[in-house]
């Protein structure tokens, strides 16, 4: 009940000057994130960092903005639901979210056929017309991985054991892996997968080390991202072991503890934004994230996440400047739909934005680098 408040008191406030109307000069943005269940790790984030965003820019193109939040609790049918109440009987301008691949690939379903424009902060690829109304803010799963299979690639791995969760993150991390590792003279040697929700992965690991690889890489992201690492250190694992960019948070941090330490992942280059040169558009930006976020929050943000939604609300208010029409309307909706995917050089927190219309994800190679973890801390790895 607690996360439908921003709903109800939001949409109470709009009521009393909108007299139950859409105002035209209210942008509506229908958010949707796990704020409960095994993927809160993402989903708290993602809800501070939008918060930051408006806290930061309360207006967009002179217009007021109604944030509408619904949790999901982790659950995809429960995104796609909840993104058609927003888009049907909220009638939103756009919806932002979830916090996990399957769920945004339901609210992208719901995105299409009511004609509302979607801004996933996480990666989620849906080709052709179906994903004709998706963008993703975070980057794509083979520009992250390609980097990480470098990193292997100078450290000499001959041989990397994959595991990950038994869902389309899972298949998205391993294709990557499997696309990116042959290339590099890497041999895959395991794919080994299981549920979000499981409370071991003994018999998977019990497999992998048998195996002797050189490396593990695991496909999974969030608290539950730290099974694999866990079960590993059990066994006396001592090769090299690798992530991706779903663990940045600091619940994966708390929970893996020793048994992560020298994991490297991939990671937008706001983790170590005091470590850009003032010549690069993305610090800026970066620094102006992590002011607003400590002054809503009390402290500086030490997860990746949050900052993705925060570079959404940045290509949403970027791409309201050029669209034309009356919000609440599905001529608006389109015309938002159609600025955002010709968004040009939109320098966000985790990259610069260059979005084509037959182009799911914005980012390029300026969108990342490699941090190891060091006693508790990603480090900018040498």
């Amino acid at each position: 009940m607690k996360h439908l408040l921003p709903h109800l008191t939001i949409a109470a406030l709009a009521a009393c000057t909108a007299t139950g109307a859409v105002a035209a000069d209210t942008i509506k943005i229908g958010f949707i994130s796990s704020l409960s269940g095994p993927v809160a790790a993402l989903g708290v984030p993602y809800e501070k960092g939008i918060r930051a965003a408006i806290a930061q820019q309360p207006t967009i193109a002179g217009r007021k903005v109604e944030l509408i939040v619904l949790d999901d609790a982790s659950d995809p049918t429960t995104a796609g639901r909840n993104a058609r109440k927003l888009a049907v009987d909220d009638k939103v301008d756009v919806l932002i979210g979830t916090s996990g691949v399957p769920g945004a690939m339901a609210i992208a379903a719901v995105a299409k056929e009511t004609g509302t424009p979607l801004i996933s902060p996480t990666p989620v690829v849906i080709p052709g017309e179906e994903g004709a109304w998706t963008v993703t803010v975070s980057q794509p799963f083979p520009l992250m991985v390609s980097a990480v299979v470098e990193r292997m690639k100078k450290a000499g791995v001959k041989t990397v054991a994959f595991i990950g969760f038994s869902d389309a993150l899972g298949d998205l991390a391993y294709d990557s892996l499997a696309k990116a590792a042959g290339p590099a003279g890497i041999k895959v040697v395991a794919n080994e997968r299981y549920a979000r929700s499981d409370s071991s992965v003994a018999g998977q690991i019990l497999k992998i080390v048998a195996g002797k690889p050189d490396a593990v890489f695991a496909g999974n992201s969030g608290t539950p991202g730290a099974l694999p690492y866990l079960a590993l250190a059990q066994r006396g694992y001592k090769g090299q072991i690798y992530g991706t960019h779903g663990l940045i948070n600091a619940d994966f941090v708390r929970v893996g503890g020793a048994a992560i330490e020298g994991l490297q992942v991939p990671s937008g280059p706001v983790l170590v934004a005091d470590q850009l040169p003032e010549s690069n558009p993305i610090k800026k930006v970066s620094m102006d994230f992590r002011a607003s976020y400590q002054k809503l929050n009390g402290a500086i943000p030490t997860d990746a996440f949050s900052a993705y939604t925060y570079d959404a609300y940045l290509l949403l208010a970027d791409a309201a400047k050029r669209a034309k029409g009356e919000p609440g309307t599905p001529a608006y909706r389109t015309a938002l739909k159609d600025a955002i995917v010709n968004t040009r050089e939109l320098a966000g927190t985790h990259g610069v934005y260059n979005f084509k219309p037959q182009d799911r994800y914005g980012s390029d190679q300026r969108a990342v680098v490699i941090v190891r973890m060091e006693k508790g801390q990603w480090k900018l790895a040498p």
